[in-house]
């Protein structure tokens, strides 16, 4: 799954207080919490439900919102468990002020959360992550090379992704006694069995942690890409890097990183598929007479011929100039909007010469 911007989950800005971002987790919660959807919904609800609680408890922590601001989704995923990053929110009282039933809320939380999950289950494969590349329209037509930085996490050099220092070994938990489990109440509302917080469920505990990764296994680092894009990608598509995404855990496999193209928009040309489409504007004379006039292509310009007596808004179809199809050779067209350019200034002789063409063409 690729993790979406944290601001972007809320629909707050970069710059937004704690207030409004707890104010768009309150709105969101109520909209995604599962008691209050339709049962054929509530699954998808249950994940929009992890997401945003995820978005909110990043945003509302100073150090973890500082981390996120400074490298994206590896400055958390690095640094802290999934446990870690709902330790200490206080998602109780906000739904409790709600209306929201407590253990439900619990039984939700932990169960969305992860916290019911041990991390015995072998390797896990990273996560995805997401960039945006904006590109212009011509370089869309073309094909272009271009250059992205972006953060992620990658497995220690050091430990190599062990989290323990080279030499030294893990020993058994002393909390859970090997067990990787724990129990707590909430207030005397709900009993749960969760992973052990010292272990975060694994049963043992790192003897001497990596002085590189501090225990993690993987650190945050700022890599730059050179990226191929190809000829006739549009807006919304995406291109995929293998293993650029997140470090996995445990020996699994790195995630992807997706590249999502944005595609500004054109002074002349505007895109549907791939057709393209023009005004372009004639001479009175030229719509009368008829005659040649230049047309801009991205392959440079090209002469059209105009039929006499050409009406406004006629569109004229140009073969093959169009945007490149992504997956063959094949191209759109072009559609040329003739808009007939009426002149707002003459002299005397220009409006003698159009009396006299109304006298002889209305006779």
């Amino acid at each position: 799954m690729i993790k979406r911007d944290y601001y972007e989950i809320l629909g707050v800005n970069k710059n937004a207080s704690k207030e409004e971002i707890e104010q768009a987790y309150r709105r969101l919660a109520v909209q995604y919490h599962p008691d209050r959807v339709q049962p054929e919904k509530k699954e998808e609800a249950r994940e929009k439900f992890k997401e945003v609680s995820e978005a909110y408890a990043v945003l509302s922590d100073p150090v973890k919102r500082k981390q996120y601001d400074q490298f994206g989704h590896a400055g958390i995923d690095g640094r802290y468990s999934p446990e870690d990053i709902y330790r200490n929110v206080n998602f109780g009282s906000i739904f409790e002020d709600l209306g929201f039933g407590t253990e439900s809320i619990f039984e939700d939380i932990f169960d969305f959360f992860g916290a019911r999950t041990s991390r015995k289950h072998g390797p896990r494969r990273g996560t995805d992550i997401e960039y945006s590349l904006t590109i212009s329209l011509e370089e869309a037509y073309k094909g272009v090379e271009k250059e992205i930085e972006f953060y992620h996490t990658q497995h220690c050099s050091v430990c190599g992704g062990t989290g323990q220092k080279p030499g030294t070994g893990k020993k058994i938990c002393p909390q859970c006694r090997g067990s990787g489990k724990s129990t707590s109440s909430f207030g005397g509302f709900f009993t749960f069995t969760q992973p052990c917080s010292k272990c975060h469920g694994s049963g043992e505990l790192i003897e001497v942690p990596c002085p590189e990764c501090h225990g993690r296994g993987k650190v945050p680092k700022r890599e730059k890409l050179v990226v191929k894009i190809p000829r006739g990608i549009d807006t919304n598509n995406q291109i995929r890097l293998r293993g650029k995404g997140e470090a996995g855990e445990y020996g699994g496999s790195p995630g992807d990183l997706y590249i999502y193209v944005k595609i500004t928009e054109h002074p002349l040309f505007k895109r549907e598929g791939n057709d393209l489409y023009l005004e372009q504007k004639i001479p009175f004379s030229t719509a009368c007479l008829g005659g040649e006039v230049t047309v801009n292509t991205f392959d440079g310009p090209i002469k059209m011929k105009i039929s006499p007596g050409i009406q406004c808004n006629k569109i004229l179809r140009v073969k093959d100039k169009g945007m490149p199809n992504l997956h063959s050779n094949r191209k759109g067209d072009l559609y040329v909007k003739i808009i007939i350019d009426v002149p707002t200034k003459l002299n005397e002789r220009q409006k003698n010469l159009l009396r006299e063409f109304d006298k002889l063409y209305n006779i």
